[in-house]
C-alpha cells in the first residue's frame, strides 16, 4: 500500500521574515519525549486493543466503507463534518471541488475520509505526546487495523504546528480543480484570524451575515489565481448541487465547527509544545525562558484574548452547535464553558474548553501551576493589563465559577 501522509497537510508557514520563538522545532528524538518509540495512550490505540481483545468491531457500510463504524466507535458526532476541496493533502489526485475531503472531529481525535481513497485517516492525541497519526486500509478486510505513519511529519511536525506534532487549519487561493496558488501562500488560521481571510479552499454552510469569508470560492484565472469568484458562495445552507453527495454522510461544512476546529488546532499544538518543553528542561536540568514564553501564549489564546469580534452573528445549520454544548460539563447555574455565544464572539464564557483536556492535566506540575496561576490572575481581577480588556468582571466571575464547580484537582487558592 503507498505510504499515505495526509489530513490538513502540506501546508507551509505563513510567510515571514523569521519563525517566531514559539515555531521553533522542539526534538521529537529527545530522551524525555522518545515520540516514535515511547508508550502511546490515545483514542486509537484503546480502540485497537478493544478490537484484539473483541470488545469493539469495525463494520463495514457497503456506501461508505469503514467510516460511520469508526466514527461511531470513536465517539465523534457526525455533525462536526467539515469539507475541504483544495489538493492540500498526499491524496491530492483523488480531491477536488467534485470530490471535496470530508474531516470529523472530537476533543481529541480527527478522521479524514476521501471518497475513493486508499486510506482513511485518523489523527489521536495521547496526553503526553501529542498528536499521533493513524491510517486504516479504505477495503474491505476481515482484520482492520490502524497504521502508525511517522512519516506524517513531514508535514505535521514544523513551524506551521508549533515545532511539535500537530494538526493546523490553512486558507488557500484555489482553483476550479482544487489546485493552490502555493505562491500567494498558505497562512495558518485559529480563532484570531480575520473572517474575511478563513476558509479559502474550504466548503462553508451557514449564516455569517454580511461577514464575509473566502469559502465556497475558486479562482478561473490562471493569470491572476488571487481572484476569486465570489458568487453565491455565501450563506449556504447545504452543498448540495456543489458535488454528488453519494458517499458522504451529510452536505453540510458547518461554520460553527469549523471555528470550533480552528480554535482547538493552536492550543493543542502550545499544549502539547509547553509539555515537551518542560520534561526536557526537568531531563537536562536546565531552565528554558521559552516556556515561559510559551504559557503567557496559551493564557492569552485560551482566554480568546485575541479574537478579532463578530460584526454580525454566525449561525450554524448542522446541529454541531448543540450538540457541542451538551458535552458540559456544566456548574450549578447549568453553564459551561462550551455554550457558544455567535453573537460577538465564539463563545459564551471565553476560556477554552481544552482546559478540560488529559493534554492540560498531564503537564508537567511546574508547568500546569504556571499557567494557572497566571488564569488565576486574570481571573480575579489581579491581571487587567490591556490585552485582557475584553474580558468583563461578570466574564470574569462568570469564568472562576463555572471552573470551581466543573474542574477537580484545581490548586486551593482557586477556592478562596
Amino acid at each position: 500500500m503507498r505510504l499515505v501522509c495526509v489530513f490538513i497537510c502540506t501546508v507551509a508557514y505563513a510567510q515571514h521574515d523569521r519563525i517566531p520563538p514559539e515555531s521553533t522545532f522542539v526534538p521529537a528524538d529527545h530522551p524525555a519525549i522518545d515520540y516514535y518509540k515511547a508508550p502511546i495512550d490515545d483514542p486509537v490505540t484503546r480502540l485497537a486493543k478493544k478490537m484484539e481483545a473483541g470488545k469493539a468491531k469495525l463494520t463495514y457500510d457497503p456506501r461508505l466503507g469503514y467510516l460511520p463504524s469508526l466514527l461511531q466507535n470513536l465517539g465523534i458526532h457526525v455533525d462536526s463534518q467539515v469539507m475541504v476541496f483544495s489538493k492540500t493533502s498526499f491524496q491530492a489526485a483523488k480531491i477536488s471541488p467534485a470530490n471535496p475531503r470530508a474531516l470529523f472531529f472530537s476533543d481529541d481525535v480527527q478522521v479524514g475520509y476521501v471518497r475513493g481513497g486508499e486510506v482513511m485517516e485518523v489523527i489521536a492525541l495521547d496526553p503526553k505526546q501529542g498528536d499521533v497519526f493513524y491510517t486504516l486500509d479504505a477495503a474491505k478486510t476481515d482484520a482492520p487495523t490502524f497504521d502508525r505513519r511517522d512519516v506524517c511529519m513531514q508535514c505535521h511536525l514544523g513551524p506551521a504546528t508549533l515545532g511539535v506534532p500537530g494538526i493546523m487549519v490553512a486558507s488557500v487561493y484555489a482553483d476550479s480543480s482544487g489546485m493552490p496558488a502555493f505562491r500567494l501562500g498558505e497562512p495558518v488560521t485559529d480563532h484570531r484570524t480575520p473572517f474575511g481571510d478563513r476558509w479559502g479552499g474550504w466548503y462553508v454552510t451557514g449564516d455569517s451575515g454580511t461577514q464575509r469569508h473566502r469559502g465556497n470560492a475558486m479562482s478561473h484565472d490562471p493569470r491572476n489565481p488571487g481572484m476569486l469568484d465570489i458568487r453565491d458562495t455565501q450563506n449556504l445552507t447545504t452543498l448540495a448541487g456543489r458535488f454528488d453527495p453519494a458517499g458522504y454522510l451529510t452536505t453540510t461544512s458547518d461554520i460553527v465547527a469549523l471555528l470550533t476546529l480552528e480554535h482547538q488546532t493552536r492550543i493543542t499544538n502550545l499544549l502539547t509544545r509547553i509539555g515537551w518543553e518542560a520534561r526536557i528542561a526537568a531531563y537536562d536540568k536546565k531552565p528554558n525562558p521559552q516556556i515561559d514564553a510559551d504559557i503567557e501564549s496559551a493564557v492569552t489564546y485560551m482566554l480568546f484574548a485575541d479574537e478579532p469580534p463578530l460584526r454580525e452573528p454566525v449561525r450554524g445549520f448542522s446541529g454541531f452547535t448543540k450538540s457541542f454544548a451538551e458535552r458540559g460539563p456544566r456548574d450549578q447555574q447549568g453553564r459551561s464553558l462550551r455554550d457558544f455565544d455567535l453573537q460577538t464572539r465564539m463563545f459564551k464564557y471565553p476560556l477554552s474548553y481544552m482546559i478540560y483536556s488529559p493534554s492540560f492535566d498531564a503537564l508537567p506540575d511546574s508547568a500546569r501551576e504556571a499557567l494557572l496561576r497566571r488564569l488565576y490572575e486574570v481571573l480575579t481581577g489581579k491581571d487587567k493589563s490591556e490585552k485582557f480588556a475584553r474580558l468583563s468582571d461578570q466574564d470574569r466571575a462568570a469564568i472562576l465559577a463555572i471552573l470551581r464547580d466543573t474542574k477537580p484537582n484545581l490548586p486551593a487558592y482557586f477556592r478562596e
